[in-house]
This record gives structure tokens, C-alpha cells and sequence, in this order.
């Protein structure tokens, strides 16, 4: 029997207890600040340094944290209608990287 690692076996225990978007929010709190950011840094591409945008391309700081959750896992499903480059970009994100994602982005008000 192979043995599994205590944060797999955490994961798997939290999935069958608590359904996917609980265990995805309780795996995104393991994910680091720093690592979040760097998620965060291939946003800046399109939506300025720390998700603030000088173009008609839409901040992402201080935007509601649900409404950015479901418009990132909107673009990577591909049901979003008005999606360019970003349906394909969400697909690279797992649901914990979307979950602190948003949380990230939503963490501070836009000045």
C-alpha cells in the first residue's frame, strides 16, 4: 500500500465532507501571499500592476471577491459570452488558485 501524504489525504477527506468550493477555499488559504501574488503578476499583462488598469481593460483590485471567483470560473468553463484571450488563460488556474485569486484582488479597496 502506498502511503499518502497528510495534505493529500487532507484534500481528499475535505472534498468528500465538504464539497468542491469549500475544499478549493480551504486549499487556497494554503497558498501563500507571495504565491498568490506571483499568480497574480501574468494579470498585470493586461490589467495593471496589482490589477489596477489605466485602459478600457477592467480592474480586477477591489472588485467583490464572489463576483471575481465566478467571472474567472466563467472564462475557464467558456461560458463567458463577452471572453477574448481570457478563456484561455483561466484554464491554467486550478479552483484554489481562482479562489485566492479573487480574494487577493478583492483584499483592498481601489484607491
Amino acid at each position: 500500500m502506498v502511503p499518502i501524504p497528510s495534505s493529500g489525504l487532507c484534500a481528499v477527506l475535505l472534498s468528500l465532507a465538504l464539497g468542491p468550493m469549500q475544499c478549493a477555499a480551504a486549499l487556497a488559504a494554503e497558498l501563500s501571499a507571495p504565491s498568490v501574488a506571483v499568480l497574480a503578476g501574468g494579470c498585470a499583462n493586461c490589467h495593471g500592476p496589482d490589477g489596477l488598469s489605466s485602459s478600457a481593460i477592467p480592474s480586477l483590485r477591489g472588485q467583490d471577491e464572489a463576483r471575481l471567483r465566478a467571472r474567472m470560473q466563467d472564462f475557464r468553463a467558456g461560458r463567458a459570452g463577452d471572453a477574448t484571450v481570457m478563456t484561455r488563460l483561466m484554464k491554467a488556474y486550478d479552483e484554489a488558485q481562482i479562489v485566492a485569486l479573487a480574494r487577493w484582488f478583492a483584499a483592498e479597496a481601489r484607491p
